[in-house]
């Protein structure tokens, strides 16, 4: 970013409510910020992407379609990938979320998150952000997971390094570029492992990889781990894979 230039935000909401809360969280914090609002993702505008630097997406209220909307923003993300993308999650939304958002320009929080959270995300940047909040990691998640029987269940090396690389934010399509693999194999190995360890989900899927046990059997510091952190692991699965 040029010295001096202004950065922009675009808070996208329904909720005059949400958008004004947002307006005074920002105005407060991130004086630096133009802001522009939209009700919908329908609303957005070439021009307002292009010169976008944050993106703040409520997702929280009632949606007739929303996978349709998730997969709208997941088109938008691999399009803009200089925009730190922020999605204010509710329960409802969260196995979508997690299915279509989470990538390494995504932050997804919790609408029951404090405010402090989201400032702190919005800090951080899109490059430093954690990826998904401990509010919406909490439980309820899977008691089932946390059974000692789980513990016996062995990974095989291949569905290691998958799983890993999916709790850092990547996505099928990027994990098949990365360590030279069509996307079939990679969700073969996905879909095994998640057999393994009894999983239904995606949503389940991503609340193991990111608790104590998960990250334990995957040799994973945290889903917050540093850039660099994740930058020497990506860099250690393509010299060993």
């Amino acid at each position: 970013m040029l010295p001096g230039r202004c950065k922009n935000a675009i808070i996208i909401s329904k909720l005059p409510i949400i958008q004004t809360g947002l307006k005074g969280v920002m105005q407060a914090q991130f004086a630096d910020y133009e802001l522009t609002y939209c009700r919908s993702v329908e609303e957005l505008t070439l021009l307002q992407l292009r010169c976008a630097d944050l993106v703040i997406a409520d997702l929280t209220g009632n949606c007739n379609h929303p996978r349709s909307v998730c997969e709208q923003y997941y088109s938008l993300l691999s399009q803009y990938r200089d925009i730190h993308w922020v999605f204010l999650v509710s329960r409802i939304f969260y196995p979508l979320a997690v299915e279509l958002l989470m990538c390494p320009v995504s932050s997804l929080l919790s609408d029951a998150e404090p405010i402090e959270s989201l400032v702190n995300v919005i800090q951080a940047g899109n490059t430093r952000a954690e990826r998904i909040s401990k509010a919406l990691l909490s439980p309820p998640a899977v008691p089932q997971l946390l059974d000692h029987n789980v513990r016996s269940i062995v990974l095989t090396l291949s569905e290691r390094k998958v799983l890993r690389l999916l709790g850092k934010g990547w996505g099928i399509n990027q994990i098949a570029a990365l360590l030279k693999k069509s996307n079939k194999t990679i969700s073969a190995q996905k879909n095994s492992a998640m057999r393994r360890l009894s999983i239904n989900s995606n949503a389940e899927m991503y609340a193991w990889i990111n608790s104590s046990q998960g990250s334990r059997e995957l040799n994973l510091p945290s889903v917050y781990g540093e850039t660099t952190e994740w930058k020497t692991e990506a860099s250690k699965e393509t010299l060993h894979w």
